[in-house]
């Protein structure tokens, strides 16, 4: 018997998902940054501050930033470890891998990059000192999967973080809720060509899990001092955990 999950609204096959999913990104890939900046009006450079001052990297640390996507936080990751440290550029989407390697070496820095699902991560137990998700955790399948596969390759002591759009204030609801439906797909086919993928972004901000979901969720992985800071009303939020 074939297992289902939401694909956005819809109810697709647990395979199906993960196709649809790659297509949507090789899609964006392109036009990913400037949508970004377009959509969130800048905000998003600063909610991933927020979680790079959060990671605290030191010189010497090894990193692994799952869904890197175009490497912002690996970039900054990779600075602050220095030559001494190990950051890893991961993505299950080859298209955005590649425009996340190409970024980083344009501003050299040489650092691995791998294609890699965030659910059967390909690295030994207790190896990395912060692992970092920024806006992927909603389009993987098995969310539990891959929080527990987060958690065992982290060391003792380690710190994950996780940010992702959340549930925004009741008081925003209805004007974010226009804006998502209606405003983000015009300028999805605007922009890039593709209402559709900016579709799918908005509804799968509303499958995703609320905060304290997952927290829960972190929790039940086996993270603790698990906690999250909303961002911008709690149009994102970001959740750390340490595995102990």
């Amino acid at each position: 018997m074939t297992n289902t999950t939401h694909f956005g609204y819809k109810t697709v096959n647990e395979d199906d998902k993960v196709k649809e999913v790659a297509k949507v990104f090789h899609s964006v890939a392109a036009k990913y940054d400037v949508m970004n900046d377009l959509m969130s009006g800048g905000l998003h450079r600063i909610w991933k501050a927020f979680t790079i001052a959060n990671a605290a990297v030191r010189p010497g640390m090894k990193v692994l930033d799952i869904a890197g996507g175009t490497g912002d936080l690996a970039k900054a990751f990779a600075k602050a470890a220095g030559p001494s440290g190990e950051v890893w550029l991961t993505d299950i989407n080859e298209s955005m891998l590649r425009v996340g390697r190409d970024r980083l070496l344009n501003k050299g820095l040489v650092t691995p990059t791998l294609i890699c699902d965030a659910e059967k991560l390909p690295f030994p137990d207790n190896y990395f000192d912060r692992v970092s998700v920024a806006f992927g955790l909603r389009n993987m399948t098995h969310k539990d999967v891959a929080l527990s596969e987060m958690r065992r390759v982290l060391k003792p002591g380690g710190k994950l973080l996780v940010l992702e759009f959340s549930k925004v204030d009741q008081l925003l609801q209805k004007p974010y809720d226009f804006y998502s439906f209606t405003v983000l797909p015009w300028m999805g086919q605007k922009v890039a060509n593709d209402a559709e993928s900016y579709r799918y972004l908005a509804e799968s901000i509303r499958m995703h899990p609320d905060q304290e979901t997952l927290k829960t969720m972190m929790q039940a992985a086996g993270l603790e001092r698990v906690q999250y800071y909303n961002l911008t009303a709690g149009v994102a939020a970001l959740h750390t955990g340490i595995k102990m």
